[in-house]
C-alpha cells in the first residue's frame, strides 16, 4: 500500500513537471509530441495519441499520435467512434478488448498497421469546451486501472488550457500578418477607385486604373486563398489522400502549364527523370501544388532566356525532387527567412508579383509527407529547391 502510495505520488510530481514545460511552450506540433509522450509514459502504454475536435464543422480528426505516418494528420473519425463517444458524452472511457466494442473505429488500426487491444480515452476540455481527445493504447502489464484514469484526467486538463493557449498565439499572430498584408491591396484599391471618381481623370487614365483595380483583386483573392491554404495546414485540418503514382507525368503536367509563362520571357523548361524511377506514394494534388509553387518561382525570379531543370532521384531510404533554376540567386542573408509566412526577398517585393506563402505552404506539404523542404542558391549562378520525402 505504501509502495502504491509512493507510486501515484511520484506520477503527480512527474504530471506537475510536464504541466510546467506544457505552459512554456507555444508551437503545437512541438505540445502536442511532448503531450503524448508524457500520456504513454504516466500509464504505461505502448501508444498515444490525441484527436482534435472541430465544433464548427461537427468534425473530429486525427491531430498527432506516437505510431503515426504524418500523412494521418487530418484523418476524420466519426463520431460514433470510441473517440467521438468521448466527445460527446465528455467523459473517459476505458476498454479492455477493443474488438468487443462496436465503437472502435478500425480504419485507424489499418492505416497505422498497429494492432490495438486495450485503449483509454480522456476528454480535452477547457473553458467548458470539449476540444479533443487523448487515448492512450495497449498497457504494458495488465490493464488501464482507476489510477491511469486519474492521472490522465490531471495531464488533460492541463494540456487542453497549453493547447487552447497555443492555437490562440498562433491564430492571433497569423491574422495580425495577414491584416498587415491586406493594407498594401486595400491602399491600392481605395487610392483608384478614388481617382476614378475625379472629374478630370481622362478615358486613357480610367482604363489604367481600372487595370490596376483589377490586378489587385487578383492579388487580393491569391492572398486569401494561400492563407486559408496555410491556416488549414498548420491546424492539422488538411486531410492528406496517399496514393502510388508515377512522377513523369506530374513533372510533365507542372511543365505544360507553366510553358506559356516561361514562354513570356524565353525560359526553357526541362526534364529530367530516370529511366528507372519507381512510383512513389504521397498525396499527388498536394505534390503538385508545391512543384507549381517552386517551378513558379524558378520563372518569376529567372532571368530572359534562362533555364529551369525538373529533376528526381530515389535511394534505398527517400525519393526527391528538385527545382533548379540559373538566375540572380537569392542573397545568403534571406536563404533562413524563406520559408517565413509573407516573407518576400528585399529587392524584389515590387518587381516579381507574389503572397510571400507559397514556400509557407510548400514546408508544411512536405512536412506532412515526414519530409523536409532545403534550399540553396548562389547570388548570379541561381537557385535549387529539394523536397526529400521518405520512402515507406
Amino acid at each position: 500500500m505504501i509502495e502504491s502510495h509512493q507510486k501515484r505520488l511520484d506520477r503527480y510530481k512527474r504530471v506537475i513537471e510536464i504541466s510546467r514545460d506544457l505552459a512554456s511552450t507555444l508551437e503545437l506540433d512541438p505540445l502536442l509530441d511532448r503531450i503524448i509522450g508524457a500520456a504513454r509514459d504516466l500509464t504505461g502504454a505502448q501508444a498515444a495519441s490525441i484527436l482534435l475536435y472541430d465544433s464548427t464543422a461537427g468534425q473530429l480528426y486525427f491531430q498527432v499520435a506516437t505510431n503515426m505516418d504524418p500523412m494521418m494528420r487530418g484523418l476524420i473519425v466519426p463520431l460514433d467512434s470510441v473517440a467521438g463517444w468521448v466527445v460527446t458524452n465528455r467523459k473517459p472511457v476505458r476498454i479492455g478488448d477493443v474488438r468487443k466494442d462496436s465503437r472502435y473505429f478500425k480504419n485507424v488500426a489499418k492505416t497505422l498497421s498497429f494492432a490495438t487491444n486495450s485503449l483509454m480515452g480522456v476528454p480535452l476540455i477547457t473553458k467548458d469546451k470539449v476540444i479533443g481527445v487523448l487515448e492512450v493504447l495497449n498497457k504494458d502489464q495488465g490493464e488501464f486501472n482507476d489510477a491511469d484514469e486519474d492521472m490522465l484526467t490531471v495531464l488533460c486538463s492541463q494540456a487542453a488550457i497549453a493547447i487552447e493557449n497555443t492555437r490562440l498565439f498562433l491564430q492571433s499572430d497569423l491574422i495580425a500578418e495577414f491584416v498587415h498584408e491586406l493594407r498594401t491591396p486595400l491602399a491600392s484599391l481605395s487610392t483608384a477607385t478614388y481617382l476614378l471618381l475625379r472629374p478630370e481623370i481622362s478615358q486613357e487614365q480610367s482604363r489604367q486604373i481600372i487595370t490596376n483595380i483589377h490586378n489587385e483583386t487578383l492579388r487580393l483573392n491569391a492572398l486569401t486563398s494561400s492563407f486559408l491554404d496555410l491556416a488549414r495546414l498548420e491546424s492539422g485540418r488538411v486531410q492528406f489522400q496517399k496514393s502510388s503514382f508515377p512522377i513523369l507525368p506530374l513533372f510533365e503536367e507542372c511543365k505544360s502549364v507553366m510553358q506559356s509563362k516561361a514562354d513570356e520571357t524565353q525560359i526553357t523548361i526541362e526534364l529530367l527523370v530516370p529511366a528507372d524511377m519507381p512510383v512513389i506514394e504521397g498525396d499527388r494534388d498536394k505534390l503538385k501544388q508545391v512543384l507549381f509553387n517552386l517551378v513558379s518561382n524558378a520563372i518569376k525570379y529567372n532571368r530572359p532566356g534562362g533555364k529551369v531543370l525538373i529533376s528526381s532521384g530515389v535511394s534505398e531510404k527517400a525519393w526527391e525532387f528538385s527545382v533548379s533554376d540559373n538566375g540572380h540567386g537569392i542573397p545568403e542573408d534571406a536563404l533562413p527567412n524563406l520559408f517565413q509566412k509573407f516573407y518576400r526577398v528585399k529587392g524584389m517585393e515590387t518587381k516579381v508579383a507574389g503572397t510571400g506563402l507559397g514556400l509557407s505552404i510548400s514546408k508544411q506539404i512536405i512536412q506532412g509527407h515526414g519530409g523536409r523542404i532545403e534550399v540553396k542558391s548562389k547570388v548570379g549562378e541561381g537557385t535549387t529547391f529539394r523536397a526529400i520525402i521518405p520512402r515507406k
